[in-house]
């Protein structure tokens, strides 16, 4: 299985473009729980000098102790390890009136713990940083994963340390060509399951990493209560909200189809009016996200799971828990067609056509009754391609038809700025795919997305 660092080139080469510049540095990096922030951190201070620290959901008094041993230690400075410091301001105080010839790294990582049990560690900070820190050789580096906390008191403009930091990163999951580097057993499809299921996340490719294929993967780690996932959403949302129950409706509501705000707060026995918060919150996390229809009417957006995990546990897991804690449910006994059919539907939008449509703008559209699963649009000619997406294999008749109806749907959305049409099928499989092309069609099955990430 694969252990060594995969991908991060951007996010490695802003922090080494950090640590170059003179004077204090301030980085914010933060994401969701697994993404990889401290292994990120790890490989940036590999060689180089400094304090690292590793935050704990501890008592502030415990948190200040640790530190000052980390900073004692660094220092040389026995007298400081003796001292009786109660406060962070105290601490910091220390840290920046100590000379530094040369440049060296602070880094506090789950930094929201700290503000979590004591907020005042942000002003003690701000206070430190206008003092004597900004003009330092300090590179302070802080990473955190409870994203409301991060975001609310170390990134907003209410926040002390707003207009101090030199850089934020919100590190995102792998894309698809760098997350089957994690799965070097499983098929190209089985790699395209998986990455419908737990997304780029590196800590879950580690994990499904440990397994031959799939449906094992699955079956060991999904649906059994014993297994890595079993209670993972449970936890994440655990750490940033208290209305458990009522977030777990929603994402419930949401999974099984209800992408409407009425719809979801019907499903849920809320008034919408109460809605509203709720979505906002996991939006803001990433846990869910709005979808406004491309060249369509821009009133009344969509919501949806973005988080593959989420989407995948609230579709299979949260309703099935009964069964599988009395070991009565498999993975052969459940029809996952649907919910590929609808994430392969998103990553041929958010990935695949971004891939092979270079300097395109896409999305989908809607209207009443009528969608079309992918509209792709580039400025510079002009250009539009209208596509749709079918997990499952096609029959050259059936993918004809599929590709007359949409050409046919496509009437609703023509737009005078974009005049050169082009119309696509991603699929599974599509028989006959070389006549359609002889014909003018854009059309790739399971071989060709495959080749394309091969490719790089």
């Amino acid at each position: 299985m694969i252990r060594e660092f995969v991908d991060r080139e951007t996010e490695r080469a802003l922090l080494e473009e950090e640590w170059r510049k003179d004077g204090g540095r301030l980085i914010i990096l933060y994401g969701r729980r697994r993404i990889g922030k401290t292994r990120l951190v790890t490989e940036f201070i590999r060689g180089k000098a400094g304090i690292l620290h590793f935050a704990e959901d501890t008592a502030a008094q415990i948190q200040i102790r640790r530190l000052q041993e980390a900073v004692a230690q660094f220092f040389a400075d026995p007298l400081l390890a003796t001292l009786e410091i109660t406060t962070w301001d105290q601490l910091l105080t220390y840290l920046s009136q100590k000379p530094l010839p040369e440049r060296r790294y602070l880094v506090i990582d789950e930094f929201t713990y700290l503000i979590k049990n004591d907020p005042t560690a942000l002003s003690a900070l701000q206070k430190a940083w206008d003092t004597a820190l900004a003009g330092s050789n300090w590179c302070i580096l802080l990473s955190g994963s409870m994203l409301g906390l991060m975001t609310d008191s170390a990134l907003s403009y209410t926040s002390p340390l707003y207009g101090r930091r030199t850089r934020d990163m919100l590190l995102g999951p792998l894309q698809l060509v760098d997350a089957r580097r994690f799965l070097p057993s499983f098929s190209f499809q089985d790699v395209l399951k998986a990455h419908l299921t737990i997304g780029g996340i590196p800590e879950y490719l580690l994990k499904a990493g440990d397994y031959p294929d799939y449906a094992t993967f699955v079956e060991r780690e999904f649906f059994s209560k014993y297994s890595y996932f079993y209670r993972e959403p449970y936890f994440l949302l655990s750490q940033e909200f208290r209305e458990l129950k009522t977030y777990q409706a929603i994402l419930n509501a949401v999974a099984v189809g209800n992408t409407a705000p009425g719809a979801i707060a019907q499903f849920c026995g809320m008034d919408p009016r109460h809605l509203y918060p709720y979505l906002g919150a996991m939006t803001r996390l990433g846990i869910i996200e709005k979808e406004l229809p491309l060249l369509g009417s821009r009133r009344q957006g969509l919501y949806r799971i973005k988080d593959c995990v989420f989407d995948f546990w609230y579709n299979f897991v949260f309703s099935h828990r009964q069964a599988i804690e009395t070991e009565n449910h498999s993975v052969d006994t459940v029809d996952m067609n649907p919910y590929f059919g609808k994430r392969f539907e998103i990553f041929v939008r958010n990935e695949f056509a971004r891939k092979i449509f270079w300097g395109y703008t896409t999305g989908r559209w809607w209207y009443r009754g009528e969608e079309i699963d992918l509209v792709a649009v580039r400025e510079i000619d002009n250009g539009i391609v209208f596509g749709e997406c079918k997990w499952g294999s096609l029959t050259e008749r059936e993918a004809r038809g599929v590709l007359v109806r949409l050409v046919r749907k496509a009437e609703h959305v023509r737009h005078e700025h974009y005049p050169n049409e082009r119309f696509c099928l991603v699929a599974g499989g599509v028989e006959g795919k070389g006549r359609l092309r002889d014909e003018g069609f854009l059309v790739y099955d399971l071989a060709d997305i495959e080749a394309a990430y091969t490719a790089g």
